[in-house]
């Protein structure tokens, strides 16, 4: 019942919400002056092995700097490799920013809220979480490695790195936390007796990507398992895909009320 009502939101939401097109900014900067540092900053002093500390967030000025600079900026003047880094750091920005507004994704209508409700500010324009990730993320750019990039502040998810993604690094940053998502055993397990992949929800919810860029979930799979034997296991057997369930509980210690 939960389910059918959490979803029957999803698809009111979406058909009442647009993703801009095009950007424009109140105090706009040149695309050329927009900088990564202050979240930089922020991932280097308060991400460690992707548990994030919320309290301390509070209490720094690094968020509010960068999300006044995302509002600031015209994404679309950059070449793709830069608007990709671009849109996953500001996911990982709002999703924070959401769970020091108190949202959470922790319950179904929590996610509703903290997906869809809550709007953030790019360009002089509003997007939310859902909307970035589906039509701007994933129909603009066909690059599934960006599901092991994104985090929205749950358990489960990829570890969000002490680190900002940048276009000049961003193929081997991305390739770097795919291999580390997909070797994770508390994301994906084997059982190679039983020749079962038991894999995050994430390649279940977006198996399309996977099979568009590797023709299977476990082609995409397989091309990251660090493990020989298990991967050539893998290519050899015909394994049957199971998903673990996911764990929405927060990525680190909660924000003071």
């Amino acid at each position: 019942m939960h389910r059918t009502v959490i979803g029957l939101l999803f698809l009111i939401a979406t058909g009442c919400t647009t993703v801009p097109t095009s950007f424009t900014p109140s105090n706009p900067i040149p695309p050329n002056q927009f900088s990564h540092e202050a979240w930089q900053n922020l991932l280097r002093t308060h991400v460690r092995d992707g548990v994030v500390d919320y309290p301390a967030i509070q209490g720094q000025g690094y968020l509010t700097s960068y999300l006044a600079l995302l509002d600031r900026v015209n994404p679309t003047q950059w070449a793709a490799h830069d608007r990709l880094a671009f849109w996953i750091n500001a996911y990982n920005a709002f999703a924070i920013k959401g769970i020091l507004d108190h949202s959470s994704p922790g319950t179904l209508f929590g996610r509703y809220q903290y997906f869809i409700a809550r709007e953030y500010q790019v360009g002089g324009q509003t997007v939310n979480l859902y909307n970035l990730e589906r039509e701007i993320l994933i129909a603009q750019f066909h690059e599934p490695r960006m599901h092991f990039a994104i985090v929205c502040a749950s358990a489960s998810c990829p570890k969000l790195q002490s680190w900002a993604y940048e276009g000049r690094l961003l193929n081997q940053q991305l390739d770097r936390v795919t291999s580390e998502f997909v070797n994770d055993p508390s994301r994906n397990q084997f059982n190679r007796s039983k020749k079962v992949a038991f894999l995050s929800m994430i390649f279940k919810w977006f198996a399309k990507d996977f099979e568009a860029r590797s023709g299977s979930v476990l082609n995409f799979v397989g091309e990251y398992v660090q493990d020989t034997s298990l991967n050539q296991d893998l290519s050899a057997a015909d394994y049957t895909v199971e998903f673990l369930d996911y764990d929405w509980s927060l990525n680190g210690p909660p924000p003071q009320p």
